[in-house]
């Protein structure tokens, strides 16, 4: 299968969600509505040159299944955030490459009858919201409940939308505001989205795990690691939640990611591997430092156009495929235990051990 590639689109509305956020809305022709079929939950890679630098970023889909012709991202602006300033200042009629929709936070809509569970923080409420859109609207007989954790009401984003689904869905869609610097009437739902605040939450009943089918968490690591505490010690299964991060915490160092097993491994490790790269059918070489660059990196310095976004092990865009050789990650936030038991590795993050590597980024 071929790696993913970019395609201009025209931004056909931009809205202003918060001080900080923006709605942008791509306009999908008919002949790339294939290419840009997508999953609730997914996300778009945007790509700009900003300030003679070529930038990617990914943002979360908002739109429901049932918008054909158009694509919605939101986009917080953050502090020192190059392209999330940049994205301030696009506008209806500005065009932009963007890559068709990736990612594994999603939900397959069946017309079934199930009980989920969502937890945003931030802008984490993007992809919950195509989620919450999509199976409402989907799944008649299925219920959503919506736990959504910001500073204050003036940092909540897609609030017209989500008090639309309330209106719309009075007994079937449950929103619940979770604020840190704003005092609410309801005492419980002030403070920290935390385990406690959890634990607190379900022993008012006011959110039930155990009953649910489905959990989805997205917003910062903190958040998620707390989150996933609580729902462990509430005695849900791992294989019922699903977890999208948006950004990892600052100094934030996880335990060396685990080496993906390899058709062979061979030679020792040093500077200079030979790394062979496949891609669309065609391979190349090149000459990686382990000391100095990732597989990434050292591609880009060699003029190739490799997939990818985040850069940081978040997003699994540059996933690539091991077939010779062995290579360790830096970082690894998004691959399952699986994949790298399958020899998968992220190329943002692989460093080579081998002095030869191959990688198939054509490998699904």
């Amino acid at each position: 299968m071929a790696a993913p590639r970019f395609h201009e689109l025209e931004i056909s509305a931009v809205r202003n969600e918060t001080p900080d956020a923006v709605a942008i809305t791509f306009a999908i022709p008919e002949e790339r509505r294939d290419a840009f079929a997508f999953l609730p939950g997914q996300y778009l890679t945007l790509r700009a040159d900003i300030g003679g630098e070529d930038m990617r970023r990914s943002y979360s889909i908002c739109s429901p299944l049932s918008e054909t012709d158009r694509r919605t991202v939101g986009v917080k602006h953050i502090e020192n955030g190059r392209f999330s300033g940049f994205a301030q200042t696009l506008k209806a009629g500005d065009r932009i490459q963007v890559m068709p929709p990736q990612g594994r936070f999603t939900v397959e809509v069946s017309g079934d009858d199930h009980n989920y569970l969502l937890l945003a923080a931030g802008s984490g409420i993007t992809p919950c919201l195509s989620i919450a859109k999509s199976v409402l609207a989907g799944e008649p007989n299925s219920s959503v409940t919506l736990l959504y954790a910001n500073r204050n009401s003036s940092s909540v984003m897609f609030l017209d939308d989500l008090n639309d689904l309330k209106d719309r869905y009075t007994t079937r869609f449950t929103l619940l505001h979770v604020m840190d610097e704003e005092v609410q009437d309801v005492e419980i739902m002030n403070g920290r989205l935390d385990a406690a605040k959890l634990e607190t939450l379900a022993s008012h009943g006011l959110i039930d795990p155990a009953r649910a089918d489905a959990i989805y968490i997205c917003g910062p690591e903190p958040m998620i690691r707390s989150a996933s505490t609580a729902m462990a010690a509430m005695g849900v299964n791992e294989d019922r939640i699903k977890f999208e991060l948006f950004t990892p915490a600052p100094g934030s160092a996880p335990a060396p990611a685990p080496k993906p097993k390899a058709a062979n491994g061979i030679g020792p490790n040093g500077p200079g591997a030979s790394v062979d790269i496949i891609l669309d059918g065609a391979r190349r070489t090149i000459e990686v430092d382990a000391a100095t660059d990732t597989v990434l990196s050292a591609a880009m310095k060699a003029g190739m156009d490799l997939p990818f976004s985040c850069a940081g092990g978040m997003c699994c865009t540059c996933r690539c495929k091991i077939v010779e050789g062995t290579a360790t990650m830096d970082e690894n936030f998004s691959l399952e235990p699986w994949e790298i038991e399958a020899g998968f590795t992220l190329s943002c993050q692989a460093r080579p051990d081998t002095d030869r590597l191959v990688l198939d980024f054509d490998a699904q």
